[in-house]
């Protein structure tokens, strides 16, 4: 695994991540009927809250994003991009541990939602995620604090 930190995203960040966005959804939603090049970036910017994003970067580059937005009852697990030529790496899984981590010890639910079909619900199956409900498009999955 290449070694990694997160820094505190900024809202400068904004146009890398919509940018990495376009590229990692793109054969899920092309598959789906649902790609539009602009439409998935504005969507980031549009719910893009850097108070609660993170930057992956690998050799103090840019290598992907992460957001952890609390909610009601639960913190909802967003944005999770990482560049495809890190994927499959250990960057993913160790990112997504240190979140894990951080709301076992809150004691919270972490919720999330990934495409139908996508690889990066195995991920999320291996970290201990379950589906609670799903449709045509979106997978919604839960995971129980330990």
């Amino acid at each position: 695994m290449a070694d990694w930190e997160l820094r505190q995203a900024s809202a400068s960040d904004v146009e890398a991540v919509a940018g990495l966005r376009a590229v990692v959804l793109r054969a899920d939603l092309e598959r789906l009927g649902r790609y539009d090049e602009q439409r998935v970036r504005q969507r980031l910017r549009d719910g893009f809250d850097p108070a609660h994003t993170w930057v992956i970067e690998v050799a103090d580059m840019f290598a992907g994003c992460v957001a952890l937005r609390p909610a009601e009852d639960a913190h909802w697990l967003e944005h999770f991009y990482l560049a495809p030529r890190l994927q499959g790496s250990g960057i993913g899984s160790g990112v997504l541990r240190g979140l894990l981590e951080r709301g076992d010890r809150q004691g919270v639910l972490v919720r999330l939602n990934v495409l139908q079909g996508s690889p990066a619900r195995r991920l999320y199956e291996r970290h201990g995620f379950t589906v609670e409900t799903e449709d045509l498009v979106d997978v919604f999955m839960v995971r129980k604090p330990d």
